[in-house]
Formats: structure tokens, C-alpha cells, sequence
């Protein structure tokens, strides 16, 4: 989302970064701030407040805990609610992968004022379980009641490239399936409403998600997606059931803004009179949309996506973005927009 700077020497760095590539402090993210800041290993003031290093720093976790934090970690570590064996260091090894793509997706979250409930705090809660079919455990990975369940197996690129060919998809990254499967839990979050207005209009367009969701896997894994899918839906996996095309544009929501987010740190900025007159103005992404309109949004990544799909190409890979947004997925795009942005009104 936004492009982190070392807080010693400015340099930019990476979201996972533990150390800065350029003078070599030791940085970690703090999570109220938003920000990196010096690591040092007796700990750092903030605010009145000490922070120490996570525990889980060894298996390259690069956030702060605050002090007196359960076995010294940090949210993001606190919310893995299960993990592999200490002795799978495989697994483990894994894990360390995934824990970039859930602290990434956790940080979007923040920023966009949604709320996290911890499953230790609340029945329901959030919670991660992060472990792999490897370790000789069958595992589904889905969202149940708060909890989301990845397998580690996933970030291995072969076993995932393989997987996605397989299953026809033209996306599959691990953050894909974070922002997937927590777009199920703030379903139920989100749609919290006395009148029940918010579910009326909910299933008005992504359909009733009362049907049967057993019915619908047996069905769409011996049909597949009806004829002309791509008139309505925005990937094939959204036909299945209205609960899959909520949580599939829940991600595409993530996928759009964050990136735009991104971009905007990043200080991107299309200039109309370079691109052969397709625009009539300058392109400038936002960090923060939540007072903007799904048409303006749409609008800058329409422009975005395209020049982020040929810098991709220009590379010999695949399209950044390989989905078109038609105007159902838009007035469904809209729908989440208005419920996230409505936690600050």
C-alpha cells in the first residue's frame, strides 16, 4: 500500500524489510503510527508506550509488540491461531512467506478503518490458521466463523502455477486468497444492520446467499460457470455461489485500491498529454478514496491497470490485472465500497 522509508536515512525500503538496504538499521513496523521506525533490540519509547521486537523476529516478522504482549509478539502473530509443529521447520519456513502476505492484507485493513476483533477477544473474532497439507493434515482452505485457514503449500510457485492451470484460473497469489477469504468474514461484519436493509440490497446483487452452498460446489465443479459468466461476474469462481462473488469483489476492492495506494505513494501520475489523447486529463491516484466516488475509482485504475498490464508485458509476463470490470461488477464494486467507507460515517 504505501511506500515505507527508513526512519534513519529516508531510503525507501520494503514492507518486509527488517533491516534498511542502505545503512543497515535494524527498522520494524509499528502498528499505530503506520510507519517503520528504529528497532533496537532493548526495545523503543513511542508515545510513552515501549515497544519491543516481535518474538517471531527469527522467522523474519517485522513488527513491533507492545510491552507485556502474550509470548512477546506482535497483532499480526497474536491473530495466527494455528500454526505448524516448532520442529516442521519446512513448514515453518513457509509460514515466514505466508506471514508477508497477511501482515500486508492487515495493514490495508488498518487503513481503511475496518475493524479487528481478535478471536481471543471475542467468539467470531478473526483468526488465522496458517498451516500445510505437507505436514500430513488434510487442508481446505476457507473462512469459518472468524477463522481463516490457508495452506501453507501455497506459497510454493510450482505447486500453485500448477494448481491455477488446473483449475482454469488467470490469478492465484497468496494475497489473492487472504483478501478472498477475509471478504467472507466482514460479510457478516459489514451487513450488521437493525433494519436488515444492507442484506435486502446484498442479495439483490450477488444473489441469495440462504441457498444451499454444498449444492453449489457439487454443481459448479460438474458444469463449471454458466455460458456468458463474464457478462456478470468478475471471475469465474464468483458464479459458484453469492457468498464466492461477495468475497471475490470484496479482493478486487483490496486488489484496486491498495494498489492505487501504492501507486499514489509511489507519486505516479498519468499526464494526458503523453498518452496520444486517450484521456483528456492527468491521472492522479489517491492514497485514501474513501471520499470518492466507485466511478472515480474505476476511472483511475481503468488507466492504471492498463499501464501496469503493458510495463508487465514489456517484461514477458502475464497481465498485471486479467479481468475486465463490466458494469454488474461495478454496481457490485459500488456496493462494497459504500459498506467499507460507512465505518466512518
Amino acid at each position: 500500500m504505501r511506500s515505507p522509508r527508513c526512519p534513519r536515512c529516508s531510503s525507501a525500503v520494503f514492507f518486509e524489510s527488517l533491516d534498511c538496504p542502505h545503512c543497515g538499521a535494524a527498522i520494524a513496523y509499528h502498528t499505530p503510527t503506520g510507519s517503520f521506525v528504529l528497532a533496537p533490540e532493548n526495545g523503543i519509547l513511542i508515545d510513552g508506550e515501549r515497544w519491543w521486537r516481535c518474538s517471531n523476529r527469527g522467522w523474519q516478522c517485522n513488527w513491533l509488540a507492545a510491552d507485556g504482549q502474550p509470548s512477546g509478539q506482535c497483532l499480526s502473530c497474536r491473530l495466527t491461531r494455528r500454526r505448524p509443529e516448532s520442529t516442521d521447520t519446512v513448514a515453518l519456513e513457509k509460514l515466514a512467506d505466508a506471514a508477508v502476505d497477511k501482515r500486508r492484507l492487515l495493514v490495508q485493513l488498518l487503513d481503511l478503518g475496518l475493524p479487528i476483533t481478535p478471536y481471543y477477544e471475542q467468539e467470531g473474532g478473526l483468526a488465522f490458521d496458517l498451516i500445510s497439507s505437507r505436514s500430513g493434515e488434510p487442508v481446505t482452505i476457507g473462512h469459518a466463523n472468524g477463522v481463516i485457514t490457508i495452506d501453507l503449500v501455497e506459497s510454493l510457485d510450482d505447486y500453485r502455477e500448477n494448481l491455477r492451470v488446473r483449475l482454469g484460473e488467470v490469478y492465484r497469489t497468496m494475497l489473492g486468497h487472504f483478501r478472498h477469504e477475509v471478504g467472507h468474514y466482514y460479510q457478516n461484519i459489514l451487513l450488521a444492520d437493525e433494519t436488515g436493509e444492507l442484506w435486502a440490497e446484498c442479495r439483490e446483487l450477488f444473489g441469495d446467499e440462504r441457498t444451499s452452498y454444498q449444492d453449489a460446489i457439487a454443481r459448479h465443479y460438474k458444469t463449471g460457470a454458466p455460458e456468458g459468466w463474464a457478462e456478470s461476474y468478475i471471475s469465474d469462481y464468483a458464479t459458484m455461489h453469492p457468498w464466492e462473488d461477495f468475497a471475490e469483489c470484496f479482493a478486487h476492492y483490496l486488489h484496486i485500491t491498495g494498489t492505487l495506494a501504492t501507486a499514489a505513494n509511489s507519486g505516479v501520475v498519468l499526464q494526458a498529454d503523453r498518452i496520444d489523447g486517450l484521456i483528456s486529463t492527468d491521472v492522479l491516484p489517491r492514497e485514501d478514496y474513501r471520499g470518492a466516488s466507485i466511478d472515480e475509482i474505476l476511472s483511475d485504475w481503468h488507466w492504471l491497470s492498463l499501464m501496469f498490464n503493458r510495463i508487465n508485458r514489456s517484461m514477458g509476463l502475464g497481465d498485471l490485472y486479467p479481468f475486465d470490470i463490466v458494469p454488474p461488477v461495478a454496481a457490485k464494486l459500488a456496493f462494497v465500497h459504500r459498506i467499507v467507507t460507512r465505518e466512518h460515517a
